[in-house]
Formats: structure tokens, sequence, C-alpha cells
């Protein structure tokens, strides 16, 4: 049977329930943290690297890739057609100019050298005699035994005959050049490339036989942005004295060419698909190394006077826009935004927006608000420089 519960049983549970209740209360509203005599304690200034921004002369490397060619690379093609005969040297060795490297089958052309000095001799023979029948009718001219007509028939005879000699000297030296060019040379002092053709093959006129490379000095090709050319340029018009050309090449395996190359000109054009302009820079090649057609990397310097650096630690970005925390007297922060110029391995080069001589959190940005309170552990920018090295 249900019986109902006294009111005194209420008042002696009262206190127990009240207990409960401000303890449970207690431990949803207590965030902070009583001392002595039951105050609360402020949370501790949060220490963070601060450092001051500087103007400096800075130097500014990118890496581009880069084509290496010969300085001179030609196509050597048959000038005469026939049939191979000859490879006096293998592909892949060294060459000196006017070195034989192939033979064509030289019979038919030295058949018509034969046939070209045959009537350039029969053209000298007709030349005397019609010397001697113009001596002839000259004297008979004179006695006025023949009228002076037959004297310019004999005249225009002889000249006549003097250009069968013309022609047939022309002949004789065609002849000759065409049978020269049965031995093909090396233009220059260079490597012997890939060979296309091999001994008894059918070679027409302008048939590509192989390639020459003179490498002893080699041209580097790299496209620059449209953004870098402008500052590479303003930079050398700014300060010639300090500006300089030299760069240096990345080969493919990842080590540095020991030789620096020199940039010795732009293209005249952007080329309106990459919005970029090619340099060319020429190194030395002595030892052989580089090889027309390889890849590699060129590195360029650029100095850049009185920039500003920031480091990439303490800038964060919202809606694409790039931001820094300030520190001003009090030490409260406040968030800036800021143009950058270009960035480098571990900094940012300010383009506009911040100034040297103020203050900026390197690290512990990601806990920051606007209007915080730090205690700032200053940071040179010299040594955060040591350190990204």
């Amino acid at each position: 049977m249900y019986r109902q519960p006294s009111p005194s049983s209420f008042t002696n549970r009262r206190p127990w329930l009240c207990g409960m209740l401000a303890l449970l209360l207690g431990g949803f509203f207590g965030c902070g943290t009583k001392g002595e005599g039951g105050a609360v304690l402020v949370e501790e200034t949060p220490e963070l690297p601060v450092t001051r921004l500087v103007a400096r002369d800075t130097v500014l490397t990118r890496e581009y890739v880069a084509d290496i060619q010969a300085v001179r690379n030609v196509e050597l093609r048959a000038r005469v057609a026939g049939f191979l005969e000859k490879i006096y040297v293998d592909e892949g060795q060294p060459v000196k100019k006017g070195q034989p490297i192939f033979k064509i089958n030289d019979a038919e052309y030295r058949t018509r050298v034969a046939r070209a000095r045959a009537a350039l001799s029969n053209a000298t023979a007709q030349a005397r005699v019609a010397d001697l029948e113009l001596d002839r009718v000259r004297m008979l001219t004179e006695k006025n035994i023949i009228s002076k007509t037959e004297l310019d028939v004999a005249q225009a005879k002889l000249r006549a005959a003097q250009s069968t000699i013309a022609e047939t000297r022309s002949a004789v030296a065609n002849a000759s050049l065409m049978l020269d060019y049965t031995t093909v040379r090396a233009p220059f002092d260079g490597v012997l490339n890939r060979e296309l053709l091999k001994v008894g093959s059918l070679i027409a006129n302008g048939t590509l036989l192989t390639t020459v490379s003179d490498a002893r000095e080699v041209f580097t090709y790299f496209n620059v942005s449209e953004g870098e050319y402008l500052e590479y340029v303003k930079t050398r018009q700014q300060d010639p004295a300090r500006s300089s050309n030299v760069v240096r090449l990345v080969l493919a395996d990842g080590t540095t060419y020991p030789s620096a190359g020199k940039i010795e000109t732009v293209e005249g054009q952007f080329k309106s698909n990459i919005g970029s302009i090619a340099f060319r820079a020429r190194f030395d090649n002595p030892t052989g190394l580089l090889r027309h057609g390889a890849t590699g990397k060129v590195r360029l310097t650029n100095t850049v006077p009185d920039a500003v650096l920031v480091p990439q630690t303490a800038v964060f970005e919202v809606q694409d826009k790039n931001y820094v925390y300030v520190v001003d007297k009090q030490n409260t922060v406040h968030r800036k935004n800021f143009v950058p110029q270009t960035r480098l391995s571990a900094f940012y080069v300010v383009q506009a927006g911040l100034k040297p001589g103020e203050r900026v959190v390197c690290e512990g940005i990601q806990d920051l608000r606007d209007g915080a309170k730090i205690a700032p552990r200053p940071v040179t920018l010299s040594s955060m420089l040591v350190a990204a090295e």
C-alpha cells in the first residue's frame, strides 16, 4: 500500500540534497583557479618570440629549368646522291676541322669531271682555230683582198669560242665540286653524334648523315616570368655596380657545376602562351662534361637593396591575404595585412604593408587573438637567417 511521505522526511534530507546540488554547480561553472582567500587567479601572459623588422640588402636566389646546347651544333647532310661507301670515324668520337667522316661512291662524279675537262680541251682548241682564222682574215682585209665584213665575222667566232671556254671551265669547276662533295668532312673541331646510315645505304641529295657538336662552350636557355624579368632589369638599372650576370648550373644529379656562367642576352619578346621570356647564359666546358641536349637548373641570384624580411612562421593567411601579429609598445598584438614581393626558403620579402622597426610575433601565432597581451622574447632576424641556412 502506498504511504505518503511525511514532511519530516523531506526536512531530514534537505542538507544532503543542497550539498549535492552545490557540488554539481561548482563543477560545471568553475573555470578559474582559486587562490588563498577564494580569489580567482588570472591566466599567465604567454611568452612568445618577437623580432624587429629591419631593412637590409638581400640576395634572392631562384632556380629555372635549363636546356643545355652546344655553342655550335650542326647537321651534316649529303650534297650529292650515291651509295655510302665508307665511314671513317665512329659515332661519339672527336673530330678535327676538315677531317673526312663519310665517303660516297664517286665513280659517276669522276666521269663527269673527265667529260667536263674534255669539253674544255675541245673548246680551247676551237678558240685557237678561231684565233688563227682571225689573223688570216685580218691580213687579207688589210690587203683589200676580202671585205671588212669577213673580219667582223672572224672576230665574232673568236668571241664565241672564248665564251665556250668560260662555260666549259665552269662545268669543270662544278664537276670537281660535286666530286669533292662525295667526301663529307667535319666543319669544325667537335664530337661526332649518332650516325644515321650504314655503309651501303643509298643516299639522296640532302640526306641527314649525323650532327657534329662543338661543346667546348655551352649555352643554357631558361625561361623567366615577366615579373621576375622586370625585377632583374630594374635592379641592374638602379645599381649596375652591384648587379651581376653570374649564374650557377645545377646538374641533373643535384651537384653544382664547378664553373660559373654568365648571362649574355635576353630574347626579344615574351612567349604569349606562358608569359615568360628566354635568357641565355654561357658556360665554359673544358672537360667535356656538359653535352648538347642535356638538362639542368640555372641558379640566378639577384640583390634587392633595403629589403624587409618577414619569417614565414610569423605569417598566416585569411581569405588569400597575408597577415602578421604586430606588437605595440604595451605588448599588445594587432593583426596587420601586408603584401609580399616574393618568397624565399623561410622568409617573405615585403612589398608593402610593413616597415622597418615594427615588431612581429615569430612563432605561436595559432592561439593568438587580436588585442591579446604577450610577454615578448626578443629574437634577432640575423639569428633566424643563420638557422634557415
